[in-house]
């Protein structure tokens, strides 16, 4: 990891040098100019305004920082683009982004590929028309990346995933806001990740802890999801058809789906209409047979429950509620796996197993029983995700 930590530093050249560019006129050639040119260890410096982009721009210098004035200062307008792809693209490791905002892209905000030691700082992504099938799919899109920081973002409007991290390892989303997509936070198919101190609020779901077959990266796990506020989630689904989080109930808290190693603690959890945690296999039938579409050693502990399970969107979810008093509880399981599945719930809140018999049986097989906590340990405690130094001191 040391080596790894001063890797920033080791592409940079001696004389390190700032490419300014400023708003107006060819501000999409001037930008993009800066970006090709620009050497290991250059700034590319973008000063306040609002920039009238026509076309998605891309990176692939390793070492650069991309740097604007400040997320309510500086401004890449895309609501002009011609192209269907995404705002920035970058695919080169050690690369800083900080400090700006993208608006309207016509696909995702930002995406970074294999893009190792990448920094977010300060970002802010918008779809300014509110939450639409039409947007861009995810707000911060990195994959088949490691070490992948993404620390004070703002992300509004995603049509799939505000914050999404797929495929990485070694993963910090911290002191962020995701308001108003579909999935505000998504972990999906990764290894070793910490979520938290952030705020999921408006969305459909708040945080979701994904695994998926089909995948060249699979089996997720060792994800800590933890301090954050994932409050008032309710905005009504928007993905397009037939994409994964369509499926996500409308009022869903923390979803973690197929992953092993979850632990979810510390958090505030309330007004999310659907339940504030559930814990389910992947939902429908898949030919992958390398993957486990279980949930399994999944620990929910010390949480701060409100109100839940009022309006449960569920296909069936209504029903449960009325057979249960009127009401779905804070916590439930779809108790696929049964005590082999090491689902332990330790929160001070009503907690249910739904006792379906097999993955994607039907909710109508549910046998809804109060959860009864598995005779296996529990699963032990997961380190820090730390950061090589070098990107730390990037997001001071």
């Amino acid at each position: 990891m040391q080596a790894a930590a001063w890797s920033l530093l080791a592409a940079a050249p001696a004389y390190a040098g700032t490419l300014m560019v400023a708003p107006g006129p060819d501000a999409q050639d001037r930008l993009q100019t800066a970006l090709i040119d620009a050497k290991p260890g250059d700034i590319v410096e973008m000063a306040a305004g609002r920039y009238d982009l026509t076309d998605g721009l891309s990176l692939d210098v390793a070492g650069v920082t991309l740097r604007g004035a400040g997320p309510d200062k500086t401004v890449l307008s895309f609501a002009g683009q011609k192209g269907a792809g995404e705002g920035l693209l970058v695919t080169s490791d050690d690369v800083v982004l900080r400090d700006f905002t993208v608006e309207d892209a016509r696909g995702d905000g930002i995406k970074s590929k294999g893009a190792d030691r990448i920094v977010y700082k300060n970002i802010r992504v918008e779809w300014t028309g509110g939450p639409k099938e039409s947007n861009g799919a995810y707000g911060l899109y990195p994959v088949e990346s490691r070490d992948v920081l993404i620390d004070g973002a703002v992300v509004k409007g995603a049509s799939d995933a505000g914050i999404y991290v797929g495929q990485s390892r070694n993963i910090i989303v911290r002191n962020s806001t995701a308001m108003f997509n579909v999935a505000g936070i998504e972990i999906e198919n990764s290894y070793d990740a910490d979520v938290h101190s952030n705020l999921a609020t408006r969305n459909t779901g708040g945080i979701l802890i994904f695994d998926l077959p089909n995948l060249p990266q699979q089996g997720g796990h060792n994800i800590r999801v933890f301090n954050n506020r994932v409050i008032a989630n309710d905005t009504p689904n928007f993905a397009p058809k037939g994409n994964i989080v369509a499926s996500v109930p409308t009022g869903t808290g923390v979803m973690v789906m197929a992953n092993r190693n979850v632990h979810v603690f510390g958090n505030d959890l309330a007004d999310n209409g659907t339940t504030n945690v559930m814990v389910v296999a992947y939902q429908s039938a898949f030919n992958d047979t390398q993957y486990n579409p279980m949930a399994r050693d999944v620990l929910v502990a010390g949480n701060r429950h409100g109100r839940a399970g009022f309006a449960p969107a569920f296909p069936g979810g209504a029903e449960l509620a009325q057979a249960m008093g009127g009401s779905f509880p804070p916590v439930f399981w779809d108790g696929v796996g049964g005590v082999a599945a090491n689902v332990h719930f330790k929160d001070a809140v009503p907690a249910v197993s739904l006792n379906l018999p097999a993955q994607a049986a039907p909710v109508t097989q549910a046998r809804p029983a109060l959860y009864q906590p598995p005779t296996t340990a529990a699963p032990s405690a997961l380190p820090n995700i730390l950061m090589p130094a070098a990107m730390e001191a990037a997001a001071k």
